[in-house]
């Protein structure tokens, strides 16, 4: 038996054993279905200048290069789609085995795979839109980018003339409360976490698996290379995403 075959059995016998599976994903699930790195020297990041939350309410101009970074990030986007991996973890949702995927990815390509919106935690954000600052109405990035390109001027809300930004967090933005606090909620009461394509080295998601460990669940890592969470785990799985999903 190889040591690949021996890993699936062991991950099967885990989630066959598991009354309430946390699921948390991170960039790596996303890279499978040609998502860019972002942050690579080639990356979208290289080529525009990072603005950060403060900068970005206060500078007409930092508005703009953020949004310009923002729309070229969605024209990558919208040529990307699901791997077996979002569409395994939809399955997990839809049957009840999962109870909640918490998210680092942006990319709303776990929605697109069927995970219902109600049992997803975005705990960094969704690009696929925006929202005004001051009373939060929801716009399309579609609307900012026409606003914007018959202004010349950065988007401002439909309906009460304040500042739009996409929904996605900023540097130097808080985290958002609500789902942080969910998704720690969720680690804590699940039986089984499993990290998916995640480093676990940014924070607070890197707590996540070990809020769940301490709690009593056991810990499934997959991931290509090593994590400094790796020691805490049930289970290590150094492998494809898809390749270990796909065989399940």
């Amino acid at each position: 038996m190889s040591g690949k075959a021996a890993e699936t059995i062991v991950l099967e016998s885990l989630i066959a054993g598991a009354s309430n599976m946390v699921v948390l994903t991170g960039a790596g699930i996303s890279t499978e279905s040609g998502i860019p790195d972002f942050r690579s020297p080639s990356g979208i990041w290289s080529q525009f200048t990072i603005i950060d939350y403060a900068e970005f309410m206060v500078s007409e101009e930092a508005r703009l290069e953020d949004w310009r970074r923002r729309f070229a990030m969605e024209d990558q986007l919208g040529e990307v789609r699901p791997n077996i991996g979002h569409e395994k973890i939809a399955e997990w949702v839809r049957s009840g085995k999962c109870s909640t995927l918490i998210t680092q990815n942006i990319d709303g390509l776990h929605q697109a795979a069927g995970t219902p919106a109600d049992a997803i935690i975005e705990i960094h954000g969704n690009a696929r839109h925006a929202s005004c600052t001051a009373c939060g109405l929801r716009h399309e990035i579609a609307e900012c980018r026409t606003q914007l390109e018959e202004t010349g001027h950065a988007p401002r809300c439909r309906q009460c003339g304040q500042i739009v930004k996409s929904d996605v967090v900023m540097f130097g933005e808080s985290m958002p409360a609500a789902e942080t606090e969910a998704a720690f909620t969720a680690a804590q009461y699940c039986d089984l976490f499993l990290a998916i394509g995640t480093s676990l080295v940014v924070y607070p998601a890197a707590d996540l698996p070990v809020a769940a460990k301490e709690a009593g669940a056991k810990l499934v890592i997959i991931n290509r290379e090593e994590t400094p969470l790796d020691r805490y785990a049930n289970l290590v799985v150094r492998a494809g995403i898809g390749a270990v999903l796909g065989a399940l």
